[in-house]
């Protein structure tokens, strides 16, 4: 039985990215089989692995299912577990998952709607996160001011920031009227506030931000504001793709029954057609 180091084991299970599982270990909040962990420890799924006291249930590898859902995220919710001022989070009306919990991927602000996942899968989700990726965001954005041409070029070309340099992608006009107008831009990271203090900088006020897609992810029209979706077997598969990760043994069998399925209805509609 092959033991893995105790970080990976806590991400795969959902509890927290390998990085805030390393800072809990420091923190003396993990105990192995009745032992404070220390970074290095290893363990595997037959290991009694504690966090604050609470037991770990750990999910035998080949039985792990990796699952990721889209949230249609509203305005006014937290992109935090737990609020102390008690508003509303990105997390209270998500599904149950078995034996694990879900990690976002990215954060929205509290005033910004649209388009974030969620994962069992916390590698997967600090791959799909970590700068290097370069994932392309769209959002939907509304300012109130005048805007001129020189403006739009300067944040395409570059605008300095107080965490340094950021710049559109690209920059399309989605119409409007008067001072209240509409642009579609994107960008290929995601730091705090980045796109409101990128208009910001050139005393432009965002009125409103949404994001409409995500990678090669688009929000669907179909999924109202707080409601979510679990992806498809095939968009999963674009982003472990993406993140350079293989597919489960579990998520496997639930493809090739898929695909066995589809075939089947294939050849019944043969059949149909001949008579």
């Amino acid at each position: 039985m092959q033991d893995e180091k105790l970080q990976k084991i806590m991400a795969n299970a959902g509890l927290a990215s390998r990085r805030e599982s390393e800072r809990w270990i420091k923190e003396g909040r993990v105990s192995v089989n009745g032992k404070i962990a220390e970074i290095g420890d290893r363990a595997n799924f037959e290991s009694t692995i504690r966090v604050d006291g609470k037991p770990l249930k750990v999910t035998k590898p080949d039985e792990f299912k990796r699952v990721m859902i889209a949230y249609h995220k509203p305005e006014g919710e937290i992109s935090s577990r737990k609020d102390p001022e008690g508003r509303a989070t990105i997390f209270d009306t998500l599904p149950k998952v078995r034996n694990s919990r879900w990690l976002s991927v990215g954060r929205l602000d509290y005033n910004t709607s649209g388009l974030i996942f969620f994962t069992n899968d916390g590698n997967l989700a600090n791959k799909l996160m970590h700068p290097s990726m370069e994932i392309v965001r769209k959002y939907a954005v509304r300012v109130r001011g005048q805007v001129t041409d020189d403006m739009l070029a300067q944040l395409q070309n570059g605008i300095e920031l107080d965490d340094g340099p950021a710049h559109f992608e690209s920059i399309e006009d989605a119409g409007g009227e008067r001072s209240n107008h509409w642009y579609h831009v994107t960008l290929k990271e995601g730091r705090n506030r980045e796109v409101r203090r990128m208009w910001e900088a050139l005393d432009i006020q965002v009125s409103r931000l949404h994001r409409i897609k995500y990678g090669n992810f688009e929000l669907p029209r179909s999924l109202k504001r707080g409601r979510w979706r679990e992806l498809t077997p095939q968009e999963l598969s674009e982003f472990e793709s993406l993140a350079g990760l293989k597919p489960t043994k579990a998520n496997k069998l639930v493809r090739n029954d898929s695909s066995k399925q589809r075939l089947n209805k294939r050849l019944k509609a043969r059949k149909v057609f001949k008579k």
